[in-house]
């Protein structure tokens, strides 16, 4: 059945890295290949470790109807605990402010998933009968959330007992039995195909599973850096291996989302409503601005985007004309490394968009420094709301929840070494230590800007990253030990 058209702005919600950009590459992608069908008002991503945070990403959503999608294998400790905490969510249905957020299920624990499994592997094992294959499905495998593993055996019944034809159809896992690296022990067909049931190529399937089935004898290069499958089939044990990629990267994926939304209509009863408001868009400057190291020219109708220190040099800069280079250009400093905090005074030069529209404009910015725009719209309107860095450190749970023991002089320094504008960050901080303690360690160009200025857009924080939180918890930690030793 088609997917109709709704007034209302989709979330897709990722894990993302600090260390490469193969965790949000695919969540990314599917959000524009839903974008450009035009089904939402909108399409956003946020995600746990990059930009933007299930925080912030509500800045820049201007619908009053929100679906949010978890682009999560399983429904396990992120999507029970750790999304609903971050996104503010009391249950499946949540009015908050002006919107009303709609929390779907997480995409790989729905049925149509099967489809997706079964295209990688004919895909992986192209002619290869299949009643001479055993297809086996690789988790990750925990003891902390017992649905961490529900979701794999699920499909494993139903292709088990769809009638596909596979010789045998089996789980497996990195962590806990039945063990992956018994792959050879566990199939009996000579065609053995090796699916992660991953959102993205990571870590674990660029590098630990090919060790564990034996491809590979010890951890090779990172994920964006080669190409594990280019060498199937794998001769090995007497059997034919092949070994896809996580299946959370094909291309069918964004039906498999657009599917949960169509659930979560139908189980709970919504129906298409016109929108009844939206937050306002504050008008860009009609002249040329700055946006962090962005310079923004509007000419002749169209609006030219170049870095702020190949002003002069136009004429030989590299042209793109369409706003996703935006996000490319960002996503590696000037040595290829991953660009984990945007708006790290690290953007590479030597590139010039021409974009027709003011919403290709925006779009790109948005790419280039995720919900910034946003945050200068709720700062002119005087919604802004900054999160005291106590408040963010004391909902943390899990490795973080020790993060808040941090002493007060500790963060301070802190917030002043890991924010520094011309290293680090070139954020504005807007938010204090706690309600009652201000930051004390601040330059002037941290601070807050007291008055609109007609040739910059400002790059605003309004709550501590997730870089911010990890430093905390090392410096609790360290403190933790130092008491230990002294004690003893």
């Amino acid at each position: 059945m088609p997917f109709p058209p709704k007034k209302a702005a989709l979330i897709l919600i990722g894990h993302g890295s600090t260390v490469n950009p193969d965790s949000s590459t695919p969540t990314l992608q599917h959000a524009d290949a839903i974008r450009e069908r035009g089904l939402f008002a909108e399409v956003h991503c946020a995600f746990w470790k990059e930009e933007p945070s299930m925080r912030e990403v509500f800045y820049a959503v201007k619908s009053d109807t929100v679906y949010v999608v978890p682009n999560f294998i399983s429904e396990g400790y992120f999507c029970q605990q750790v999304l609903p905490r971050e996104l503010r969510l009391s249950g499946p249905i949540t009015q908050r402010e002006n919107k009303t957020v709609y929390y779907c299920d997480p995409v790989g624990i729905h049925p149509s998933m099967t489809k997706l499994l079964l295209h990688r592997a004919d895909e992986v094992a192209q002619n290869v009968p299949r009643n001479q294959t055993t297809l086996i499905i690789v988790g990750h495998g925990t003891s902390l959330n017992e649905n961490s593993r529900k979701a794999i055996q699920d499909q494993v019944k139903l292709i088990s007992e769809g009638g596909y034809g596979f010789a045998e159809v089996l789980d497996a896992y990195m962590e806990e039995a039945p063990f992956v690296a018994k792959w050879h022990e566990m199939a009996s067909a000579p065609n053995v195909v090796v699916v992660p049931f991953f959102i993205a190529d990571g870590l674990h399937s660029f590098q630990d599973i090919p060790v564990l089935l034996g491809i590979e004898s010890e951890i090779t290069a990172a994920a964006s850096q080669m190409d594990v499958f280019r060498e199937n089939p794998h001769v090995m044990h007497g059997k034919k291996l092949y070994y896809s990629s996580a299946v959370g990267t094909d291309d069918l994926m964004p039906e498999v989302i657009l599917d949960q939304v169509k659930d979560f209509d139908q189980k709970h009863g919504i129906q298409p409503t016109e929108p009844s408001s939206s937050d306002p868009i504050s008008p860009l400057p009609s002249s040329p601005f700055t946006i962090g190291q962005i310079q923004v020219t509007p000419k002749d109708g169209k609006w030219l985007l170049h870095h702020l220190e190949d002003k002069g040099q136009e004429g030989f800069l590299a042209i793109d004309m369409t706003p996703v280079a935006a996000r490319k250009i960002a996503m590696m400093d000037a040595a290829g490394n991953f660009r984990a905090i945007k708006t790290a005074p690290t953007l590479k030069r030597g590139w010039l968009l021409v974009l027709n529209t003011e919403a290709q404009l925006r779009l790109a910015l948005d790419f280039f420094y995720p919900a910034a725009l946003g945050f200068w719209d709720h700062h002119q309107n005087g919604t802004l709301q900054p999160v005291h860095l106590r408040e963010t450190l004391g909902r943390q749970t899990g490795m973080y929840r020790f993060a808040n023991t941090i002493k007060d002089e500790q963060a301070q320094q802190m917030v002043a070494c890991e924010c520094d504008a011309k290293t680090k960050c070139l954020r504005r901080i807007t938010w204090q230590l706690a309600e009652t303690q201000p930051l004390t360690v601040l330059t002037a160009e941290k601070l807050p800007p007291t008055a609109p200025t007609p040739t910059e857009i400002p790059l605003l924080c309004v709550e501590a990253c997730t870089h911010l939180v990890s430093s905390a918890r090392e410096i609790s930690k360290s403190n933790f030990s130092a008491a230990s030793v002294a004690k003893d």
